[in-house]
């Protein structure tokens, strides 16, 4: 009887091993749950776009006229738009209101403008609309302007 003690013994270590051996690859360590969380972290994460950085100037790309054309420029939270005339020797305010910036890259960016009153009220060329609807898209920003009963979508780049 203690010769069969020692061979079950055997038996049962050897299976015990085997059973170990076959449950992973040659060559490799068990993965742990720890190995399966930090190979998800480490994929590539897609760098969120930035969204467009609009302060500067903007000229207008479709006037009629060479030296006779709207410009803006946006700084902080104003966006100011003048008439130029003269090759840019005259300067005369269409529109100072309000300027919202884009908070991601996703287009096109539209944003409603308030009028500053205070700004545009001796301004004889100034837009009396309370509100302009403006649009940023293909590197352009688009709004209406409307003089001496004519409208136009004026079309600014900026440089």
């Amino acid at each position: 009887m203690n010769k069969l003690t020692p061979f079950a013994l055997a038996i049962t270590i050897t299976a015990a091993l085997a059973l170990t051996a076959c449950s992973t690859a040659p060559g490799t360590a068990p993965a742990s749950s720890s190995d399966s969380k930090s190979s998800s972290s480490a994929e590539p994460t897609k760098e969120a776009s930035k969204a467009p950085d609009l302060t500067g100037t903007w000229k207008q790309t479709n006037s009629a006229a060479v030296d006779s054309y709207q410009e803006a420029e946006i700084s902080g939270d104003v966006i100011t738009i003048n008439w130029v005339s003269d090759n840019g020797d005259t300067k005369s305010i269409y529109w100072v209101g309000s300027f919202a910036a884009p908070t991601d890259a996703s287009t096109p960016y539209k944003w409603t403008s308030t009028r500053d009153q205070e700004a545009t009220a001796s301004a004889m060329l100034a837009s009396q609309d309370a509100t302009k609807e403006f649009t940023f898209q293909d590197d352009t920003i688009s709004y209406s302007a409307s003089a001496l009963g004519t409208t136009t979508t004026i079309k600014l780049k900026k440089g």
